[in-house]
């Protein structure tokens, strides 16, 4: 069974990776992060501009990825003390997170997604609708959407 565990290091993320640890025992999964590209936009609107002084857009996309690969050290190392083998995968958000999701779980042929129901974009979420809820309405595979655990 190849499981698709979606991943972005907040409470809910962690409690769905556990929840999953009880349910695949041994069985390897995929801990996925999707990261967003930083926005020329917001950057504009701060008045930040390129010349020599500051960071360019590839550095600050570096330090984008730079910063899932930390968010996927964490879930590793949270899944090796679980007892779950997994294989880490960071991925650029294409368009929309949960697309991303289903666009890797078509990728892998998953059986299962993995997702909690609040992530670190608690506000995005709330105001255009969660990924968890677009997994569950968008997805042909199983979704498996851990509540939130006790704070």
């Amino acid at each position: 069974m190849a499981t698709l565990i979606c991943y972005d290091e907040s409470p809910s993320a962690q409690h769905s990776l556990r929840a999953a640890a009880g349910a695949l025992g041994n069985s390897p999964a995929v801990l996925l992060h999707v990261w967003n590209p930083p926005e020329r936009v917001l950057a504009d609107a701060f008045g930040l501009r390129d010349d020599d002084h500051d960071p360019s857009y590839e550095q600050l996309e570096e330090l984008v990825k730079q910063r899932a690969d930390e968010v996927l050290a964490t879930g590793q190392t949270l899944a090796q003390h679980l007892g779950v083998t997994v294989t880490v995968r960071q991925e650029r958000n294409r368009s929309t997170i949960w697309k991303t999701i289903l666009e890797v779980a078509d990728e892998i042929n998953a059986d299962l997604i993995v997702t909690g129901t609040h992530g670190n974009t608690a506000v995005q979420s709330g105001l255009l609708g969660s990924v968890s809820n677009a997994l569950v309405h968008n997805s042909q595979r199983a979704v498996l959407v851990v509540p939130a655990g006790a704070p």
